[in-house]
């Protein structure tokens, strides 16, 4: 029979990869009749484009601060680490009942050593499918987070891009497509303050029972 192998839960890790782009929907129709109506909406065009407002928001900045992701990480992390300890538990008796086997297997007959390892290869069987199980409960909830996480900020961009006049905001970090921008285009801080002034105002509301319950 052979030992059984302690396996070990990968750390937690989310991996929030956020495409913010609000809405860029810009259509020309040029109408080419004659090289003065072809400069004229050029110059058209130019300005047109001249009003786009874009920004951009640095993603691993909001993350950290991002209360409501805080949050949800870390409550994340605790299941995660109660799942680990769970298993590993279970995987130091089925080890000890190995080992037991081993240690008395010279006593025993045939028929008795045959049994015990039918119904120790079953319990290893068991602990790896509740390990599998265990790993795909994770990454469930791991995703749920992740789409509200997505949702959440995109949605309260749309909301801060229309009250600002802004077309578009784009993520900004090492493994974005934005090489460059400038500071006075950087609006990470406005969002993080009303993205967590959002989680604290739905955290702070109360149903009347609630209420009631307080009193």
């Amino acid at each position: 029979m052979r030992p059984i192998t302690r396996i070990t839960m990968k750390q937690l890790s989310i991996i929030v990869n956020i495409v913010l782009v609000l809405a860029v929907g810009i259509l020309y129709f040029l109408h080419f009749n004659s090289p003065k109506a072809e400069a004229s909406e050029e110059t058209a065009e130019n300005g047109t484009m001249s009003d786009l407002k874009i920004a951009y928001i640095n993603a691993d900045t909001v993350l950290k601060h991002y209360e409501y992701f805080k949050v949800s990480r870390d409550k994340l992390e605790t299941k995660g680490k109660k799942m680990d300890t769970d298993f590993r538990n279970r995987a130091q008796g089925l080890q000890r009942e190995i080992t037991n086997y081993q240690n008395s297997v010279s006593t025993l007959t045939i028929g008795q050593a045959k049994a015990i390892e039918e119904d120790l290869t079953k319990k290893q069987q068991n602990l790896r499918m509740y390990q599998e199980s265990l790993a795909q409960e994770l990454a469930v909830e791991e995703n749920k987070l992740n789409q509200e996480l997505y949702e959440k900020i995109t949605t309260y961009l749309k909301s801060y891009g229309t009250q600002n006049g802004i077309h578009a905001v784009f993520k900004f970090d090492p493994s974005s497509d934005l090489l460059f921008a400038g500071e006075a285009m950087n609006i990470t801080n406005e969002i993080i303050a009303g993205l967590n002034d959002e989680y604290k105002q739905s955290q702070n509301t109360t149903s009347p029972s609630d209420s009631t319950k307080t009193k």
